[in-house]
């Protein structure tokens, strides 16, 4: 491996603004502390929480680098000391409690692996400090491009919809917003370990696609409200499970086209985030789940837990060859601010990706 260079590129801004605030800037090559990898980046997602933090309305949390990137893919090129604080795992699998597990408080990666992970900021640059317990390798079968799509997405929804929602085979599953990163890794992940899946979106081009990727049916959120569907679907049950990305506009919708012991997992409010005049009378009778997270403020031992079961469970499926990303378009890095303005139309299926 040669050596490192003093000077990268990343790109980052100064204040909050559009697209146009995202400029590349030349800055030192940042040193691996203990815990962390050094990855020389060959590609970076693009993901929502970057243009709301572009927009100053999700800002990292201090001390952590306020340069975008939530997702990188490359080489390995510098390891830190390892981490001697050990990861604390609770019984079945819940963070915060004693009983560590074995793996996860010292991943073994050296110079010149391949690999992808969650970063906890900085992506949009040549090189990336990662968490070691946030990195796994990349899959033989994906190219960089497609690797640095994993991460956000499959942090998120095997997080909300496995761990957190305790979704098992033969349940049912209504996902807003199918032709997401979110919503399509959803409908994969879904087909894959038995569930059976619908899909909102956004007219009958992404709904083909929502269909190829695992919705039984997709409903046009445009033209249709996706309850009566959805009941009809379900033969008047309900689904089990909702993965909703809206929030506030559709949920009151969300808690009627659930079943008895349903779970509705809040995981954005582009539908706002306050609702007006709501009956809960429909949790009680049903006896509903309401849950809400962000990766952004999990704890590196919750990350660690969500990589090793990844790890285990989802990462021979990519290996067979199955549940690959969908990329709509890559960008290069100089070009951030244009990629940031394909994901604010809306006009995307799948993942935006830069490439160094």
């Amino acid at each position: 491996m040669s050596a490192l260079p003093a000077l990268m590129t990343e790109i980052g801004f100064s204040q909050p603004g559009g697209p146009e605030v995202l400029q590349p800037r030349r800055v030192p090559v940042p040193q691996p502390g203990p815990g962390q990898v050094l990855v020389k980046v060959r590609a970076a997602g693009v993901n929502r929480p970057d243009v709301l933090q572009r927009r100053g309305l999700y800002p990292m949390p201090p001390g952590v680098t306020p340069v975008p990137g939530l997702e990188v893919a490359g080489e390995v090129v510098a390891v830190g000391a390892p981490d001697d604080k050990p990861v604390s795992l609770g019984h079945g699998g819940h963070a915060g409690q004693a009983a560590p597990s074995p793996g996860l408080a010292k991943p073994g990666f050296q110079v010149g692996d391949e690999v992808c992970g969650l970063t906890d900021g900085g992506g949009y640059a040549e090189f990336c400090l990662v968490p070691a317990s946030q990195l796994l390798p990349k899959p033989a079968a994906l190219d960089f491009v497609h690797a640095a799509a994993l991460p956000e997405t499959f942090f998120t929804v095997w997080a909300n919809l496995f761990m957190m929602g305790r979704a098992r085979a033969g349940e049912t599953l209504l996902v807003h917003g199918g032709t997401s990163g979110i919503g399509m890794t959803a409908l994969m992940l879904a087909r894959e370990f038995g569930l059976r899946a619908v899909s909102t979106d956004g007219g009958p081009e992404k709904g083909e696609v929502a269909r190829r990727f695992g919705a039984e049916l997709s409903i046009d959120h445009r033209t249709q409200d996706f309850l009566p569907e959805v009941m009809a679907w379900s033969g008047g049950r309900g689904v089990d499970l909702v993965l909703d990305i809206l929030g506030a506009s559709a949920f009151e919708r969300n808690l009627s086209v659930l079943r008895k012991d349903g779970r509705l997992l809040l995981i954005g409010f582009m539908g706002g985030d306050k609702v007006e005049s709501l009956s809960i009378m429909p949790i009680l009778l049903k006896r509903l789940v309401v849950t809400g997270s962000t990766m952004r403020a999990r704890t590196p031992a919750e990350k660690a837990e969500i990589a090793q079961q990844l790890q285990d469970k989802v990462w021979p499926v990519l290996a067979a060859g199955r549940c690959a990303p969908h990329v709509h378009r890559t960008f290069a890095l100089d070009q951030a601010a244009e990629a940031h303005r394909l994901m604010e139309s809306r006009q995307h299926v799948g993942k935006i990706v830069l490439i160094t």
